[in-house]
């Protein structure tokens, strides 16, 4: 399970602590004529307006999909201490994830390197976001149709199988398809978990548990323990099937008549046409570069023809033929809905503009080793886990977030230019590390307003298919920010140092363009490694520049995204969060 239901079961609790007398005295006749009203009304139209104060429902509506309805039933069986021992699960999850990430951050500029192919270090990711982005909603929808320990497993398959490509890659094509299926299961294991904490956790208490995710990340960039985790999902499942929450029965359906059901449940047509439109659409970006011709290459412009009529012909069956589309046209209208994608693709894109080459300008510019190049790139980790327990808190306790961006977007934008200040080689790099806190305390709330922000403004019935929107929408971002970066540096990076090394170190130029262990060979002070560092401090500023032009769009954005208040709008039911 993932940090996203201990959230959601915290929030139960607390909950229920004050209401628990109150609903005692409720007649069953009350109960269900205010449950069937405001489940409709919510149905109808998943807006904020739609969702009505209710009360507890003694059983999950029928007209919720199968994975939906098995996990309200789980949260309405399950016990506080069943609850607390999913919470603590997904910690330890969370724990070995950011652990494995954390190492691998540090390390991937070496694999690149070891392939000769430092300057394209941002392509595997790139390739990777790409294919990423292009699961989240399939995933989402198979979480609904499914279940979600299902769409889990699944990622955590995906994961595997991508760690079995690094261990036995011989070159950096095959890294590069190691890395995709790398970056779709874990990213897939965090978005599943997150789905699972919005399912176990009220949206008053969900930026706190949102921050309890985040709390791994304070050890992790720091150290790397061994823990294992345990999954109660079907165990809780199988609970409330013998409770009569789950009523198993025949679906009176012949076979062919229930794999057009499922596949209609599981909008099959919308999943292949955006799955194939996004992914055609999205690498010729990556790799136009590359091409034989540039963009003018046939392949490159018949993946973007063919990718954009697929993304055209998706939108239009979602919303003219789709009996069960994958995204409602309903929230996909919501100004907070579209305020909250923008704002994460801004900051993505901002952000992927120039953190590639981070930690390599650390090692080369300010002459850090890896650990502390590491420590300095981490510093988000520790920065977002403990600052977000204490903004979890507070939206708890206001019920409101829209605030907080008024403090957090000047900061990043102010911390951001700082950095195109400091990128000088005679700098101490303490200016770096405390561009990094102002950097983290702004993007850190940024992530939690978001999703607060788009799960306030759907029902329940369409969590999973909103937090897939807005992982879309970013890891979109993060992909045109990695592919930004990655055009920059290779059309900026051998320029500059064609203009600065000395004749002596010309005859080594394609080997330090490429190799980040070169650059670093030359002692500090040297010439060759003095004009290094100033090819990198060219280029760095060009990369800051492009990122904070960007994020000053990020204004406008959180002006789209209305003040919810969250202790108004109940969204889950049962022992929650």
């Amino acid at each position: 399970m993932g940090l996203r239901p201990l959230i959601k079961r915290g929030r139960a609790v607390m909950r229920r602590l004050g209401a628990d007398s109150k609903a005692d005295t409720a007649t069953s006749s009350s109960v269900e004529s205010t449950e069937g009203a405001t489940f409709e009304e919510a149905k109808r139209e998943p807006t904020v307006e739609a969702m009505t104060t209710a009360q507890e429902p003694e059983q999950p509506s029928d007209d919720l999909q199968h994975g939906v309805r098995n996990v309200e039933a789980i949260t309405m069986t399950w016990s506080k201490t069943t609850l607390i021992c999913v919470f603590i699960n997904i910690w330890f999850l969370y724990f070995v994830n950011a652990f494995q990430s954390s190492v691998f951050g540090s390390l991937s500029p070496y694999i690149s390197s070891s392939f000769q192919a430092h300057s394209l270090s941002g392509v595997p990711s790139a390739l990777a976001d790409a294919v990423t982005a292009a699961c989240y909603l399939p995933v989402g929808k198979l979480m609904d149709t499914w279940g979600r320990a299902q769409g889990f497993l699944l990622m955590t398959i995906c994961a595997t199988l991508g760690l079995i490509l690094f261990a036995s890659c011989n070159s950096f094509a095959i890294y590069c398809v190691g890395y995709m299926f790398y970056q779709l299961g874990f990213s897939g294991m965090e978005y599943c978990v997150d789905v699972i904490t919005a399912d176990s956790s009220t949206l008053k208490n969900r930026g706190l548990a949102f921050a309890f995710t985040s709390s791994p990340y304070i050890i992790t960039a720091f150290a790397g323990p061994k823990v294992a985790d345990e999954f109660l999902y079907q165990s809780n499942l199988n609970k409330a099937v013998e409770q009569g929450h789950v009523l198993r029965q025949s679906s009176g359906r012949t076979f062919l008549q229930s794999v057009w059901y499922w596949t209609m449940q599981f909008d099959l047509p919308g999943v292949v046409m955006f799955t194939i439109g996004l992914v055609l659409f999205e690498v010729p970006f990556d790799i136009a570069s590359e091409a034989p011709n540039g963009w003018g290459t046939g392949y490159i412009i018949a993946m973007l023809v063919v990718g954009f009529c697929m993304l055209f012909l998706f939108a239009f069956y979602e919303w003219k033929v789709a009996p069960v589309p994958l995204l409602p046209m309903g929230f996909l209208l919501d100004r907070t809905v579209i305020g909250a994608c923008l704002l994460d693709a801004t900051y993505q894109i901002s952000y992927y503009c120039w953190y590639n080459y981070f930690t390599s300008f650390l090692q080369v510019v300010n002459n850090v080793t890896v650990a502390q190049a590491g420590y300095i790139s981490n510093t988000f980790d520790v920065v977002s886990g403990v600052l977000l327990i204490l903004v979890g808190f507070v939206i708890r306790k206001s019920g409101r977030f829209k605030w907080l961006l008024y403090i957090s977007v000047p900061l990043y934008l102010l911390s951001q230019g700082l950095m195109i200040y400091f990128r000088k080689p005679n700098m101490s790099v303490g200016y770096q590390v405390m561009c990094q806190i102002f950097i983290s305390i702004g993007g850190s709330i940024f992530i939690i307003v978001e999703q607060l922000a788009i799960l306030a403004a759907v029902d329940h019935q369409h969590v999973a298919a909103a937090l897939a929107l807005l992982n879309v929408v970013g890891t979109i971002g993060g992909s045109a920010g990695y592919t930004i970066c990655t055009a920059i540096w290779t059309n900026t990076f051998e320029k500059a140092l064609i203009r600065y090394l000395p004749e002596s170190a010309m005859s080594s130029l394609d080997d330090i363009y490429e190799n980040l262990t070169t650059q670093i060979s030359y002692p500090v002070g040297s010439a060759t490694r003095t004009a290094i560092q100033h090819a990198y401090g060219y280029t760095e500023v060009r990369l800051l520049a492009a990122g904070l032009g960007i994020m000053a769009l990020a204004i406008a954005w959180t002006m789209m995204i209305r003040d919810i208040d969250l202790k108004k709008k109940p969204q889950v039911h049962g022992t929650v969060f």
